[in-house]
């Protein structure tokens, strides 16, 4: 059919609201791109508000069921609604059974509440885990770190036709005839975003997909991203495959880069494909460390299974065995010793009980390895040195990247280091024990939240790579996903932080959704989202939340130490935990016309903590005059005409570094700003608060 034939059926149209919508969407379809990716894109998916208030006016569904069925709230008294359908009829449920409902167009006014907090960093900024749909998550983000986002690292659902998405709060299941095109529907409005928070100078986006829709996301990127470079990785997650009769067996998935402006990719040590790769020449012995923990903090009650002896050969000094860990209150001085030898405990040269920094297990493994030795044998005293290897060392020795060169008499490994600070540029094709889907995912999850499961998580080891590549050398870079599942990007950079001394930080956003089965289960149950049954098996609150928090505290969520160790490029006890600060929100949707003008500074305030680097305390209320705690990075003047005060505030504090000035108008914003110390970055916020974070009113593209 012609576009003049088209036209000519639209005047017929006698409905004028009903013509003019069909011509807008008309003309929107003659603007798309006749050649590249051509897909139906769908309305942005609806969201369901549940502490939105049940008013006069409100479009609504029913909460305890799926339906898509929406009403429109005529009047509410003594909590019951009274509704009007689509087609004119009325009904009335009680509020209870109702959540508002916003789509494409609606204006929404989002906040954020506070959910706890994890400080063990010091003065390190925070890291925020954020619950709530992501679309409007980033819309709000845009407000805090439009053009600022160093690297967007996200994990987005496959498309497998097994329900592991939803779209308009319905799962999408491999029947669905527009599945594909929901999903690039889906993905399309929130790369738009992500490419609007992203530093346009210089920064990354990662993409990690599988064959089901690795074509059709290759071609979105290359739309979206118009002119940037991407490259596409394929990296081995599962040596052993998924098996698939008549099909050859599944080890991969993809990796998506595309390069902002001029990011490049560093060149490390190794090309994260060969076995081994040559060492250059020149080069050094292996640094071998002291064995037992040095820091205050390592007293034998801190780490019961890191308590152990080793016994050593009385005849001369060698190893002989590692011994068993021993439970608080029993005397060290009780334990039998294998014939001919003597038992060496981690004792400080006054005799205090401090630990090992191996488990017995991983010592025992070393030791056999020739990655834990003994030196300096005193015959009168009976006492030994022992050494180990750090994680990264043996890391590199097992991958080939450091030479053995042989072996001591006693097993010790003989290796040496390159001094050459040659090279070499990674491969797009990756094969890393590390990066196996099971150990470095599912296996290390089990061990931070015993009992608890989550499908197909990433390798932590294979996020902490990548991630590497772009951030290593950026010691306060951001990096945000918005896909953030059971929040392994929080803790790879966290690890990173460790790894590449930094402030780097992580925003991680997820929604509390539960399975499908899981859905069926509480339904049947008599319950439905909102409720506490409901929400505790979400994936923020279930999984997202609880790990971040075992990998920074070290203790799962009965409070017992984290088992075992972390591998590869840094090997040390997961019950170490991270020295990091967190601090863990709830998107809120906000009612403009009952919110306090006051309530809604304190809704917003996260944002512009956010927004301030995200360190220090939140100037959570509005106060008389202005406020600028000595525990808060950045200063707010809420009362324009206390401007004075306000600047020989900021003029006594050489810490301060960004201010906010509340006033409706430019003029005196520009005044205050001229004021201010050289170096001091203003931000002007209107009077009527959420008038700044008015979102989902246009296209995001």
């Amino acid at each position: 059919m012609t576009t003049n034939a088209v036209d000519s059926l639209l005047s017929r149209i006698d409905d004028d609201d009903l013509r003019d919508s069909l011509q807008r969407e008309v003309d929107r379809l003659r603007d798309t791109k006749d050649f590249g990716l051509v897909f139906e894109r769908h309305l942005p998916e609806r969201v369901r508000l549940l502490s939105y208030p049940i008013k006069r006016g409100v479009e609504v569904q029913d909460r305890r069921s799926e339906s898509e069925e929406t009403w429109v709230v005529a009047s509410v008294k003594s909590g019951v609604a009274t509704l009007v359908g689509e087609d004119g009829s009325e009904t009335k449920r009680t509020t209870d059974e109702l959540v508002v409902i916003r789509g494409f167009g609606d204006p929404i006014y989002p906040g954020l509440t506070s959910l706890g907090k994890l400080k063990r960093g010091g003065d390190k900024p925070f890291h925020a885990v954020i619950k709530g749909e992501n679309f409007y998550v980033l819309e709000t983000l845009l407000y805090a770190h439009e053009g600022q986002v160093d690297c967007i690292y996200i994990d987005p659902p496959y498309n497998s036709g097994a329900k592991d998405w939803k779209y308009n709060n319905d799962y999408v299941d491999s029947e669905d005839a527009y599945r594909h095109s929901k999903w690039l529907s889906f993905m399309e409005k929130r790369l738009y975003l992500a490419k609007r928070l992203l530093n346009p100078e210089q920064s990354i986006l990662i993409v990690t997909i599988d064959e089901k829709e690795y074509l059709r996301l290759g071609l979105l990127l290359e739309q979206v991203f118009t002119g940037c470079l991407i490259e596409m990785v394929t990296s081995v997650i599962s040596a052993k495959g998924v098996v698939r009769v008549g099909q050859f067996s599944r080890v991969e998935e993809y990796l998506f880069i595309v390069h902002l402006g001029d990011a490049p990719v560093e060149p490390v040590s190794r090309n994260m494909l060969d076995v081994k790769e040559p060492v250059a020449e020149g080069s050094e012995s292996v640094q071998w460390l002291g064995l037992r923990r040095r820091e205050p903090s390592a007293k034998r009650e801190a780490r019961p299974n890191q308590f152990y002896p080793v016994f050593v050969k009385v005849k001369d000094g060698s190893l002989h065995s590692i011994g068993a860990p021993l439970a608080d209150g029993i005397d060290r001085t009780t334990v039998a010793c294998p014939k001919g030898t003597v038992p060496q405990w981690p004792l400080t040269p006054s005799g205090d009980e401090r630990l090992w920094g191996l488990t017995p297990e991983t010592a025992r493994a070393y030791a056999e390895k020739g990655f834990l030795r003994v030196r300096s044998w005193n015959p009168s005293k009976g006492t030994v040195a022992v050494q180990y290897l750090p994680g990264g060392t043996v890391a590199a020795i097992e991958s080939g990247e450091v030479e053995t060169l042989g072996y001591e008499a006693d097993g010790s490994v003989i290796a040496q280091l390159s001094t050459s600070t040659k090279t070499t540029p990674p491969k797009r094709v990756w094969h890393m024990p590390s990066h196996n889907a099971e150990t470095g995912g599912t296996n290390l999850i089990s061990k931070l939240l015993p009992g608890r499961r989550f499908p197909y998580p990433k390798s932590l080891y294979a996020v902490e790579d990548v991630l590497r590549f772009f951030v290593a050398d950026k010691p306060d870079a951001l990096i945000i996903d918005f896909f953030g599942g059971s929040g392994t990007t929080a803790h790879a950079v966290a690890r990173l932080n460790r790894q590449y001394p930094g402030r780097r930080r992580s925003i991680v956003v997820t929604n509390n959704e539960v399975s499908d089965d899981e859905a069926k289960a509480l339904r049947e149950a008599g319950h439905y989202p909102g409720q506490p049954e409901w929400e505790a098996l979400g994936i923020f609150e279930h999984i997202t939340r609880p790990r971040v928090t075992a990998a920074v505290t070290g203790k799962t969520p009965d409070g017992s130490p984290v088992a075992g160790d972390y591998k590869f490029v840094d090997e040390y006890p997961m019950s170490d935990g991270l020295k990091e600060n967190v601090e863990f929100f709830e998107l809120a949707y906000l009612d403009k016309d009952t919110v306090a003008r006051g309530k809604a500074f304190e809704a917003i305030a996260p944002v512009l903590w956010l927004r301030f680097g995200a360190g220090g305390s939140v100037i959570g209320k509005q106060v008389k005059g202005y406020a600028a705690p000595a525990s808060a990075k950045y200063a707010v003047l809420f009362d324009i005409n206390k401007w004075q005060g306000f600047v020989e505030a900021i003029r006594e504090r050489s810490d301060l570094a960004s201010v906010c000035i509340v006033t409706d108008s430019t003029a005196q914003f520009q005044q205050v700003v001229a004021e201010l110390p050289e170096g001091v970055a203003a931000t002007m916020l209107y009077e009527d608060y959420l008038r700044n974070f008015e979102i989902n009113t246009g296209m995001t593209s």
